[in-house]
């Protein structure tokens, strides 16, 4: 028997809001009949959109705010006494409540990932949340990556987690029975990389990942090439991949665009080879990949792009609810409950070597 859902929606937040809000969500709402809504926004601006759709008055219930985080603002902005009825806060509050049993916004993501850390609380034995998305590639049809902006820097450790909320997000998100994972680095041998990489290559080596398998280094190729089904990074590293390869799929859209429109003779072949290009259009749209997830808390926050449609916002309402359809809390913190016991157990041996090595690199022992 499905499970009864209700997902929190903060109307006022992404640049076309609340139009893209109200619209993605009766898009979904069409489609998933057993799911409801609880939204928050500005009545005079959220109420006629909601009208538009009167066969789904029963499907989505309204609470009235006219407070909104805008979208320059810094995190800690998030956290004053004027934002405190903002509507990405009440949506979250919503979920830590029990009103509803996840949260969408695409809103500030400094601002939702401070909230939301706040408001929902962590994971036990998580030390950082992560944002997870799924990419297009071309061997796999889907990987995934994280970390994509959360945290700049990041520790050994940091990374193993990482690799574990991957790995369950790729097995439930995705259903994908026995995800690989894989460390970026700037080569594959396992020589290459800084102190942090190296650490936490030693770490993922031994690590539970449920049903998943660490395969070692992958460069930043291997990403578009599907190569594994996980690819681990710190924020800073991952952010610049994500919009590297969003910028990379509009700049081939463009150039396909350029080549059939130049002549009659391109006019002539878009034609002929339409359905092609089409199914080419699809596959490159970052609408389909909307719906980013703040990984590590105590519950579903999903980060939809600010600047997408009703469509793309539509599938950020996906996310959540597969998530929680497949208990992705749940297996988070089954698997890090284990994996975190292992981490500490590789501390304490690199540990062990270190200490009886002299600053030469010589056994202690043995000068």
């Amino acid at each position: 028997m499905t499970q009864s859902l209700t997902i929190a929606l903060d109307a006022m937040g992404g640049d076309k809001a609340p139009d893209l809000v109200i619209e993605g969500a009766a898009r979904f709402a069409r489609r998933n009949r057993d799911v409801q809504f609880l939204i928050f926004g500005d009545e005079t601006a959220v109420k006629p959109l909601m009208d538009r759709f009167p066969g789904l008055a029963d499907r989505w219930q309204f609470e009235h705010t006219d407070v909104k985080i805008d979208s320059g603002a810094r995190a800690r902005d998030a956290f004053r006494a004027r934002n405190k009825r903002s509507s990405m806060r009440l949506a979250l509050e919503a979920v830590a409540d029990g009103r509803a049993q996840a949260s969408v916004s695409a809103g500030n993501t400094g601002a939702l990932m401070g909230l939301s850390k706040f408001i929902l609380g962590m994971v036990p034995g998580i030390d950082r949340p992560a944002i997870v998305s799924a990419m297009p590639t071309l061997n796999r049809g889907r990987s995934v990556l994280l970390d994509l902006g959360a945290n700049v820097t990041c520790s050994a450790e940091n990374l193993s987690q990482f690799a574990v909320m991957g790995a369950a997000y790729a097995s439930t998100a995705l259903d994908i029975e026995e995800p690989t994972v894989g460390l970026l680095n700037v080569g594959s041998e396992d020589l290459k990389g800084n102190d942090i990489v190296q650490e936490a290559h030693r770490i993922m080596k031994d690590l539970p990942l449920g049903s998943g398998e660490y395969i070692g280094f992958v460069e930043g190729d291997d990403i578009q090439k599907g190569s594994c089904d996980v690819i681990v990074t710190d924020g800073f590293t991952g952010n610049v991949a994500l919009k590297t390869t969003e910028g990379l799929a509009r700049l081939i859209q463009e150039y396909i665009r350029r080549a059939f429109r130049g002549s009659i003779f391109g006019m002539a072949a878009y034609a002929i080879g339409f359905n092609r290009l089409r199914m080419l259009r699809k596959q490159l749209d970052p609408r389909l990949y909307n719906g980013a997830v703040l990984v590590g808390l105590n519950a579903i926050s999903v980060k939809s792009h600010g600047g997408t449609d009703a469509l793309g916002f539509a599938n950020a309402i996906g996310v959540a609810m597969n998530l929680y359809r497949h208990h992705f809390i749940d297996t988070i913190s089954q698997r890090l409950e284990v994996a975190n016991a292992q981490i500490i157990k590789t501390q304490e041996q690199v540990s062990e070597v270190a200490e009886g090595m002299g600053d030469d690199g010589t056994d202690a022992d043995t000068r």
